[in-house]
């Protein structure tokens, strides 16, 4: 009975010794936390979408603090406004952020765009881009598994039932998630009062173009031509848009009527590709 009292009462000695000594580490070597660190997390949208190049707000957080090289406005869903909040709390000024829009560069509905097969497995962009390199005929065209969708934080794109996703501009912040999850970088990000956007990221030539989808870039180059600014020049077989001179100098897009594909279409977000010509006669 004693030998049990004896080892209980050991037991609990070395318990409070432990504790104390615990205790004494915990003062001795304690890091103080700058209480700045939580006035910058409590103000941060908490996406938790990495937009600003962090794993995280909080670690945004606590570099913007403790980094005298790390902007306050690198929180894109929080735009201006948590810009501002972030450069009181750390002292830091903030410079003015571009208000950017996510934009999906493919016109390739079910309707238009051709399938090499049936694929089976999981509704996933990147799993099918793996496999079997997806089921689309245009190895650049949206593969519409919607793993863009799954991702947004913001409920700010949903899959149209002609197998593309849409944005809606009004809850898009422009963090860019949804762009590095997709495999064909398909998706950018652009101003939203662009007078026009380019509705594909194919690089292939024309007439394989022709053979894959009803509405793609065959690189012909009538827009560049036409457009008096330059805003257009032909990439790798593709129209690109430059966005600045789109913005600054274009009242007239000339190029909406020339392109032969309809490839080049009226910024209009929310609506897919092909059917915002249709909103304007509604208008």
């Amino acid at each position: 009975m004693l030998t049990a009292i004896y080892a209980i009462l050991v037991m609990i000695g070395l318990g409070m010794m432990f504790g104390l000594l615990i205790s004494f580490a915990n003062k001795k070597w304690s890091v103080e936390v700058d209480p700045r660190i939580h006035e910058v997390d409590e103000v941060l949208p908490k996406g938790q979408c990495g937009g600003c190049g962090y794993p995280g707000c909080m670690a945004y957080a606590e570099a913007v603090v403790m980094n005298p090289n790390v902007p306050p406005n690198l929180c894109t869903p929080g735009k201006d406004a948590v810009a501002k909040q972030v450069a009181e709390i750390t002292g830091k000024k903030a410079e003015a952020m571009e208000t950017v829009i996510a934009f999906v560069r493919c016109a390739g509905t079910y309707e238009k765009a051709i399938r090499t097969g049936e694929y089976k497995g999981v509704k996933d962009c990147v799993s099918a881009n793996i496999l079997v390199g997806g089921d689309k005929g245009c190895t650049y065209g949206c593969l519409g598994y919607g793993t863009c969708v799954k991702v947004c934080m913001f409920d700010a794109m949903k899959m149209s039932p002609e197998g593309i996703p849409v944005v809606n501009p009004d809850k898009c912040t422009g963090c860019g998630k949804c762009a590095t999850v997709c495999p064909r970088t398909i998706i950018t990000l652009t101003p939203p009062g662009v007078m026009v956007k380019v509705n594909c990221n194919s690089h292939d030539k024309g007439a394989i173009v022709r053979k894959h989808c009803k509405a793609g870039c065959i690189g012909c180059g009538m827009c560049s031509k036409d457009c008096p600014y330059g805003a257009i020049v032909i990439d790798n077989f593709l129209a690109v848009v430059d966005s600045k001179i789109c913005l600054e100098k274009c009242s007239d897009p000339v190029c909406l009527t020339r392109c032969p594909t309809k490839v080049i279409r009226p910024a209009i977000w929310g609506v897919v590709p092909g059917k915002e010509l249709r909103e304007e006669i509604k208008a």
